[in-house]
């Protein structure tokens, strides 16, 4: 047999060994066992994403240069420190002239008081006329009003120049700054996100008919990858009353305790709980070292009744040491190669 003839075969043994679902070629004989079943209530479960309470996007309110950018990615803030200051000379000035503006109205205020008073006590001495005390008396009321409405345009004014400091609304950790010293901000532009890392939860999503397995006294395990597990009293998970129409699916919201640290808004997580009452289920286990990972397939070597390892695609559930539980894929009954490396060999 040829070089080339030899290249060929390895070639194609290579195509069957990695084609999902595709026999690998027959050798040795692989070392397989037995799908582990477990007896149990029957188990619900949920995936779903870690998210903040409250997770503020923060946008310009005014327009202007950006002049300072304290706030980083990551960055721990107090509430009322400054995150994003834009340019408020222009704000500041006009707030300067309505300051004065007022201060003139109140000072003509103070001349049509004197006058009035100066008017009244002669009309009671029956010096002047009833009209001339009605003038003097619409000069003061027109003062005075005068005088509340540049106050309330002052006050304006200032609310205005205010928005130039962008501050933290409560204590919170930056997730993103999307702008850049010197970029002009415009009225509705993202300055910076913050969250609020104290107060967590998981929302996630439940099949149809699951969210009706959660009953009162029950537990319900929060598992996010490289965490440790939480286990919860089912009393504090939101259901909430409609369903999307078109996946017939049910939102879940559980707050998560305070006192947890690390977990950060974006994570994945799962919800698991048991329902006692609906009958007995099975759990299928299987070594965790007989599991395939290829991109973003998973998958397990099971041995067909000629003893032939076929890739079969599954879907994980919690491991448990050495072990890990096969959501779907998998019956009782069925062989799984431990070893799946050897088994895409072919050897």
């Amino acid at each position: 047999m040829g070089p080339r003839r030899i290249a060929l075969l390895a070639f194609l043994a290579g195509l069957l060994s990695h084609g999902g679902g595709l026999l690998a070629a027959p050798g040795a004989e692989l070392e397989a066992v037995p799908v582990q079943v477990e007896r149990e209530s029957a188990r619900h479960s949920a995936e779903g994403t870690v998210e903040a309470v409250r997770d503020t996007l923060m946008t310009a309110q005014v327009a202007g240069v950006v002049v300072a950018r304290p706030a980083e990615v990551g960055l721990r803030v107090r509430a009322g420190e400054e995150l994003v200051r834009i340019d408020p000379r222009a704000a500041e000035d006009q707030a300067a002239a309505s300051a004065a503006q007022v201060q003139a109205a109140r000072a003509e205020l103070q001349v049509a008081l004197k006058e009035y008073e100066r008017q009244r006590r002669l009309f009671e001495k029956a010096y002047i006329s009833e009209a001339a005390l009605d003038r003097a008396r619409a000069q003061r009321d027109a003062a005075q009003a005068r005088v509340a409405a540049l106050e309330a345009q002052a006050k304006a004014v200032r609310t205005q120049a205010g928005y130039h400091r962008v501050t933290a609304p409560y204590d919170a950790i930056v997730s993103e700054v999307p702008v850049v010293l010197g970029e002009t901000a415009l009225p509705g532009r993202p300055l910076v996100r913050l969250y609020d890392p104290g107060a967590l939860r998981v929302t996630a999503v439940a099949a149809q008919g699951e969210a009706s397995t959660l009953v009162p006294g029950g537990t319900v395990d929060v598992e996010v990858p490289g965490f440790p597990v939480l286990h919860l009293p089912a009393e504090r998970v939101q259901i909430f009353p409609a369903a999307d129409p078109s996946t017939h699916t049910v939102q879940l919201r559980l707050a998560l305790p305070s006192e947890v640290h690390g977990l950060k808004p974006g994570l994945f997580a799962r919800l698991s709980w048991r329902s006692p009452g609906t009958g007995e289920g099975r759990r299928f286990l299987v070594p965790a070292s007989a599991v395939v990972r290829r991109a973003e397939m998973i998958g397990l070597y099971v041995l067909d009744r000629d003893g032939k390892p076929i890739l079969r695609q599954v879907r994980l559930g919690r491991a448990e040491g050495e072990r890990i539980e096969i959501l779907s894929g998998v019956d009782e009954g069925e062989r799984v190669v431990t070893d799946p490396e050897r088994a895409a060999r072919g050897r």
